[in-house]
């Protein structure tokens, strides 16, 4: 495997997890601040190593298959952890969940079959909505008192939108190679 600087931003994103979230537990603001301060800096690994890798011809193996673990992984243990902290609306967290799993399985199953599932721009902007929801959730009041727990939820809704919608899309487009013949 080459390390190059991509796949280096990806282990370092999984490697952040079990940091904000011990971070999320300590007994005062200061902990959910440093929580959501290292949730942002996994986020940005998320964007910084794909626009590397393909800025710059660095795609490999490690990077195609790891960086949409990492990302199932930071999103996933972020969403949990909300529900946790009753941060976050079950539902929401659910459908989120229902949709980041049946993709992951969509894309491996398309994988065995020799064809990839691009990230559509849909997908995107569910990313970006996510990770905003889940830093203000995160936050909420604990940054000068500022109330980010109805804006936080707000994103989070905006997110399972574009989740299902862009979930839709994804699985309407690989139908025909997974679908049996009949």
């Amino acid at each position: 495997m080459a390390w190059n600087l991509p796949n280096l931003l990806t282990a370092t994103r999984i490697v952040l997890i079990p940091f904000f979230i011990g971070f999320s537990y300590l007994p005062d603001r200061w902990g959910l601040i440093l929580s959501a301060l290292f949730f942002s800096l996994a986020a940005i690994t998320d964007w910084a190593d794909g626009y590397i890798a393909r800025r710059s011809g660095l795609l490999t193996d490690f990077g195609r298959f790891f960086d949409p673990v990492a990302d199932k992984l930071l999103v996933i243990s972020a969403i949990v952890l909300l529900l946790s902290l009753d941060r976050a609306p079950l539902v929401l967290v659910l459908i989120i969940l229902a949709r980041e799993i049946t993709i992951m399985a969509l894309r491996e199953r398309m994988a065995g079959l020799g064809m990839t599932v691009p990230v559509s721009v849909l997908a995107k902007w569910k990313t970006g909505f996510q990770m905003t929801a889940i830093i203000m959730l995160l936050v909420q009041d604990a940054l000068f008192g500022v109330p980010f727990q109805i804006p936080g939820v707000l994103c989070l809704f905006v997110a399972m939108v574009f989740s299902l919608w862009s979930g839709y899309i994804y699985v309407q487009s690989a139908w025909p190679a997974i679908h049996p013949k009949i």
